[in-house]
């Protein structure tokens, strides 16, 4: 007997905790969907809008100079002089050092005076061609000694000048390589200049926005060097032909701040205004189902939702362009999606 009654106590219990565990689950279900008793579906919709939409690219850049030139030595000899520092300004064509030309000198000497002598037997060659005592072969054959001469005193005023370095630009020395004295070869290395008068900004601009960018479109630079300043850009350059990861260069022109002067090399951020040329439908950010190369949304027909493939391209921070698959008479759903389905019945709100 006393068997009998443990028997039927844990077989109450077990009964009474199956109930409870059942009772818990049906209340979890109930509240993970919250919609489910309803025969509709709560919704936020928001028209189709046609609009003229101003955007803007951002990308961060940096500087580079307008110019950067190594000057190499075009001649050979001991640098007799040299009048170059770091960080010196220096005009196009002022003369920044001198190299041994001594011999060079000689040599453009020797050659001008053959070069008259030559003139003179060539005058006298005519003038005797013309009276009929020499050929005409005696004739070129005197022509091209002449000829020849010249060619030599080109060569060696050349070298001469070659003796003399001169800066190709107007910059800021930023390195130097050698010193007064030393005995360079042509082709050894002199100094740095860099022109910073203006400044590029070389950018990696994305295939999707590179075809809304034109030569001549204006940019606002800033920098954390002068926070509350801005700057201005102009694009002087947009790459015909991209990367493998299908990114194009984009280079931008800056005029240098005399009472703000930027340098090379500083980090800056780049805001490029896009403005549209004509008026294109839009809709919300949050009505786009999926990504933008398979776009769709649901639109609010009467009280139903029912959706809809588009296409899409961008717009801004709260708005995409619509290519096709909406009318400005259409309404999209923009919160509420979560729960729909095609054709299911929805209760809208507008926003």
């Amino acid at each position: 007997m006393k068997r009998t009654i443990i028997i039927l106590v844990v077989v109450a219990l077990l009964v009474l905790v199956g109930f409870r565990l059942s009772k818990n689950y049906a209340e979890i279900n109930a509240n993970s969907n919250v919609s489910t008793d309803l025969n509709y579906t709560s919704v936020s919709v928001a028209p189709v809008e046609q609009m003229v939409l101003d955007r803007s690219i951002q990308l961060v850049g940096y500087l580079n100079p307008n110019k950067e030139i190594n000057i190499a030595a075009e001649s050979q000899g001991q640098l007799t002089s040299l009048n170059l520092e770091l960080g010196q300004q220096v005009s196009k064509g002022s003369v920044l050092g001198t190299i041994d030309s001594k011999q060079k000198q000689l040599t453009l000497e020797a050659t001008k005076i053959s070069v008259a002598k030559l003139e003179k037997d060539l005058n006298r060659y005519k003038i005797l061609y013309a009276g009929g005592t020499l050929t005409e072969q005696q004739l070129e054959e005197m022509q091209n000694a002449f000829d020849n001469a010249v060619i030599l005193f080109k060569q060696a005023q050349k070298q001469l000048d070659d003796a003399t370095i001169k800066s190709p630009l107007t910059g800021i020395i930023t390195q130097k390589f050698v010193e007064q004295g030393s005995f360079i070869n042509m082709g050894s290395p002199i100094a740095t200049i860099v022109d910073i008068s203006s400044l590029k900004i070389k950018l990696n601009v994305s295939e999707s926005n590179v075809y809304e960018l034109k030569k001549g479109d204006l940019a606002k630079i800033t920098t954390d060097v002068y926070p509350n300043n801005t700057f201005e850009a102009k694009i002087s350059f947009i790459s015909p032909k991209g990367d493998a990861a299908h990114n194009y260069e984009v280079e931008l022109e800056i005029k240098n701040n005399h009472d703000h002067p930027l340098k090379a090399g500083t980090y800056v951020n780049v805001n490029i205004k896009i403005q549209a040329d004509k008026q294109a439908l839009y809709i919300p950010r949050t009505a786009l189902m999926g990504g933008m190369s398979n776009a769709s949304v649901y639109l609010a027909q009467g009280n139903k939702a029912v959706l809809r493939k588009i296409n899409v391209r961008t717009g801004d921070d709260k708005y995409l362009e619509v290519v096709s698959g909406l009318s400005n008479d259409d309404k999209v759903i923009t919160a509420g999606q979560v729960n729909l389905s095609d054709g299911k019945t929805i209760k809208a709100t507008t926003k």
